[in-house]
């Protein structure tokens, strides 16, 4: 059988080329392979294990697929001696000697694969197949710590390959990959950043910014941050992505390639876009300027739940790339990791200062930036749009109570809420405003509250409406400080720093 190209395989089931390689493969493996009508069906679920005839193996390879490693069809003749088997072709001979552990893997198993043709399948020949295949995969791993390194030194004498790890992470480090270790109160009062860095004390509640730990062989006591912001600066990263061409280009999608007929595909069809762009003309004229949205949640970092540990990234959606690769991981941009073991809750603003300087000078001045295209450097600018997150990360970051009286950030003030008194609870009985005016349920008594609704929807607060609201309120940061709960705070629990900052735009 000759070897041919077999990428296919790692296709989607459902394209016109998968399906063609797996007739293909069906015909060559029954003039090889055959034993009457059927042959060993190599899918995900038989294994190589079950006889079937055509029909049946061709609905199995294309709902379940081929069994992971099964590129060498040992068992469906390719590699077989037989008098039916053609010579081989240059193509053949050149993959043989290219690929010999592959060639010696199969020489060795040839008997399985004979065995399996001629007699069925018997007790513990599937082990030897399931042994095959994890030889296969072991053989694709390194061979020994180091050994990829020294491939590379061997195939590029001339290249400057880093010698350990802290040389590697100094190349990282020039390139402007790195991240800065930025020290915390272990109270989340504050960071020890920029005027405040070379404090040993938190200026708020006092702690210690240093925690000792003690070496129990040379009994040394060495002092550690008690906790440490890991942040990526952002503005390197951006400029990053104009200096290459194939990114540049992705770069304004929205502007040059998205289609313009009114339907709704990207971010950039939206009302919200629109109206920023009719705000701000002098940032939409120019398409380079980057829109970001921002993300966050905790996390368990260890594998087991049982450990009460929450870790809370940072991160940045690009907005410019088009939307089949701006949610993928590979273009999510990490911005900060916030340390545990506990959320920082209404602290999370601490952390948030060094993203919120790049984001706020980006917005006001730019970054003088190189344009691979043009061969020169413009002033890149970016806005921050969007946040996104589930509820409780909402009331976090926009610190709008998301429970007790004023829950919904949408009915604000307006929220019909009730506190039932045996069951210790609130519930919320006033969605049936946002219904027509006609709608039959708001008439409908029986079935919700025994009164009919004839409340209008309630209007959502705009951003200038929340600054005047926050004018005089003063944020308190800091699990140790006691916070005196007034009663005219109302739902609001700080004021939120991408309100204040203004960023772009208010965001609601």
């Amino acid at each position: 059988m000759d070897v041919g190209d077999k990428s296919w395989m790692d296709l989607r089931r459902s394209t016109d080329e998968y399906i063609r390689g797996v007739k293909d493969f069906l015909d060559k493996a029954f003039e090889r392979a055959s034993q009457g009508d059927e042959i060993l069906c190599p899918c995900k679920k038989c294994f190589n294990r079950y006889w079937h005839c055509r029909n049946v193996v061709e609905d199995h390879l294309i709902c379940h697929g081929f069994v992971h490693g099964y590129t060498k069809w040992v068992f469906h003749g390719e590699g077989f001696s037989s008098r039916n088997t053609p010579h081989p072709t240059n193509d053949d001979e050149t993959f043989g000697r290219q690929d010999g552990i592959d060639k010696l893997l199969q020489d060795t198993f040839r008997n399985v694969a004979d065995d399996l043709r001629h007699e069925g399948v018997r007790e513990g020949l599937f082990e030897d197949a399931k042994r095959f295949f994890k030889i296969v995969e072991e053989g694709k791993q390194e061979l020994y710590p180091g050994y990829l390194l020294d491939l590379i030194k061997e195939a590029f004498p001339f290249a400057q390959i880093p010698e350990s790890f802290y040389k590697a992470k100094k190349v990282i480090k020039d390139l402007g990959l790195h991240y800065e270790k930025i020290h915390a109160c272990t109270n989340d009062c504050m960071l020890f950043w920029n005027d405040t860095a070379k404090l040993d004390k938190c200026s708020v509640c006092r702690s210690s910014r240093w925690k000792n730990v003690r070496d129990d062989l040379t009994n040394k006591v060495t002092k550690i941050p008690a906790k440490v912001l890991r942040y990526f600066p952002l503005k390197p990263r951006l400029q990053r992505i104009f200096m290459c061409s194939e990114t540049f280009v992705a770069m304004r999608w929205n502007d040059t390639e998205r289609p313009k007929d009114g339907n709704l595909r990207h971010l950039a069809d939206g009302e919200a876009w629109k109206d920023f762009d009719s705000l701000h003309p002098d940032f939409a004229s120019d398409a380079r300027n980057v829109r970001l949205g921002l993300s966050s949640d905790g996390f368990n970092p260890f594998l087991t739940m049982s450990i009460s540990h929450s870790t809370w990234p940072v991160m940045l959606m690009n907005y410019n790339l088009s939307p089949w690769i701006c949610m993928k991981s590979e273009y999510i941009m990490l911005s900060m990791i916030i340390p545990g073991p506990s959320s920082p809750g209404n602290d999370i603003d601490v952390y948030l200062q060094p993203l919120i300087v790049e984001l706020k000078e980006l917005w006001e001045v730019g970054v003088e930036t190189y344009d691979v295209k043009t061969n020169q450097t413009f002033m890149m600018r970016a806005a921050l749009l969007w946040t996104i997150s589930d509820f409780p990360a909402l009331a976090m970051l926009s610190r709008w109570s998301t429970k007790g009286k004023w829950a919904c950030p949408t009915c604000n003030h307006n929220t019909c809420s009730q506190y039932l008194k045996h069951s210790r609870k609130m519930c919320y009985m006033g969605h049936r405003a946002f219904l027509p005016h006609d709608h039959p349920y708001r008439r409908d008594k029986k079935s919700f509250n025994g009164k009919e609704e004839h409340k209008v929807a309630p209007t959502p607060l705009s951003g200038v409406q929340v600054l005047e609201e926050l004018r005089e309120f003063n944020n308190v940061f800091g699990k140790s400080q006691k916070k005196r709960k007034r009663k005219n705070d109302g739902p609001w629990k700080k004021n939120p720093y991408f309100l204040s900052c203004r960023i772009g735009q208010p965001t609601n």
